[in-house]
């Protein structure tokens, strides 16, 4: 009997098309002979679809004809199975609830990929591919990371955050960027991914506007240090908390300061459409000395392991080429293509890939059922809420 996996993407973020492009290159790509796929669509207010044409990308060129000939579906949580229950739910006929064994997201971005939808899926209690909740909330916070990686002595560039409040006083908030910052300054929000709302300012002025842009993305805004001869090496890692490997590394080449999510996702795309972070100009493997290469995997896999990954990941290092130092820049526990395109020339096909991701989540579903998180107790029974203090 086949596992029945659900590949879920979209959803309410800024990456939503992104993840649609990653989430139907893996679902072209798992091993139909070993799962059977079910492709769950997350539209922008985080409902959830089913249907014959979900899977089929040409269908997004019309979201609203796609939704009104597909199914709305909910999660139901029965007993020892997650199922896929049609809403409304029909009196006579129409769709039969779908029995799930594994959900593999595959999304980007805030209210996503930060945590927000594994939570949801470890409540419901089905085994889910990728980061828990922990890493992938850690893993979307610029600025927690930060602090995560110093602690493992992985270096990183100094920051300064703003928050909301800190925008009322705009004078107050550049001057002490300048002061901690200079120029030239990126500013990033601090929670979004694919180089959205990102930018350099080189002038107070440009700083105003990048920072106006940025908060229309986060309440909190980091800006950090910009490089000027910057040198971007990604390195994908692969694992859980058994063991972990590096894949090879690539240099992504950008049209500006920055590598944007033109550069990402628009280019190359040609007649045939976007095909995701695999679409990006780039050079595997980077023509680095063998020593950096080792440095820069070694990094990516420690970084991996101080987050708590678990499944494929991305981390992105900067090489300023004037000083010759390497720094971490960001972690992607749900990269772009899930990075397939870094493994292959390990020997690793995507649909091998695929099938550990899978794996690695039914792993950490049988260990997560052997851990204690329930007594055979009811403390109710004696509670009495008749004194000030009630039970405590």
């Amino acid at each position: 009997m086949k596992t029945r996996v659900a590949v879920m993407y979209g959803g309410k973020s800024v990456e939503h098309e992104v993840s649609v492009i990653s989430g139907i290159q893996a679902l072209m790509n798992i091993d139909t002979e070993k799962y059977e796929t079910i492709p769950v669509y997350i539209t922008k207010q985080n409902e959830f679809y089913v249907g014959d044409d979900i899977g089929k990308i040409e269908a997004y060129k019309d979201i609203k004809g796609l939704l009104e000939r597909s199914q709305k579906v909910v999660w139901v949580n029965e007993g020892d199975k997650v199922v896929l229950s049609p809403y409304p739910k029909k009196m006579f006929g129409g769709m039969k609830d779908i029995e799930v064994d594994v959900a593999f997201p595959v999304v980007h971005g805030t209210n996503e990929e930060d945590g927000t939808l594994m939570g949801f899926l470890k409540t419901l209690g089905v085994p889910f591919v990728g980061c828990d909740v922990t890493a992938s909330a850690i893993g979307m916070d610029k600025y927690i990371s930060k602090c995560v990686l110093k602690d493992v002595d992985i270096p990183v560039l100094d920051c300064v955050c703003f928050h909301e409040d800190d925008y009322a006083d705009m004078e107050k908030l550049l001057d002490t960027a300048e002061a901690k910052v200079g120029y030239p300054a990126i500013v990033k929000p601090v929670n979004s991914g694919s180089s959205v709302g990102i930018s350099m300012a080189r002038t107070r002025e440009e700083l105003t506007k990048s920072i106006d842009d940025a908060f229309t993305y986060a309440s909190i805004v980091l800006v950090e240090h910009g490089i000027e001869k910057l040198k971007e090496i990604n390195c994908s890692v692969l694992g859980d908390d058994s063991g972990a490997k590096a894949s090879v590394l690539e240099e992504p080449f950008h049209t500006k300061d920055i590598l944007s999510y033109k550069d990402k996702y628009e280019s190359g795309g040609g007649k045939t459409g976007s095909k995701g972070m695999a679409s990006v100009q780039r050079k595997i493997p980077a023509d680095l000395p063998e020593e950096t290469t080792k440095q820069i995997q070694e990094y990516a896999v420690r970084a991996f392991k101080a987050f708590g990954c678990n499944g494929v990941a991305r981390i992105d290092f900067m090489i300023d080429e004037e000083t010759g130092k390497l720094y971490f820049n960001e972690i992607n526990t749900i990269p772009g293509s899930l990075s397939f395109y870094l493994w292959e020339p390990t020997g690793l096909k995507y649909k091998d890939l695929l099938d550990q991701l899978i794996q690695m989540a039914l792993k950490r579903a049988r260990k997560y059922q052997n851990l204690t998180f329930t007594f055979d107790t009811n403390i109710l029974d004696s509670a009495s809420f008749g004194g000030a203090k009630g039970v405590k």
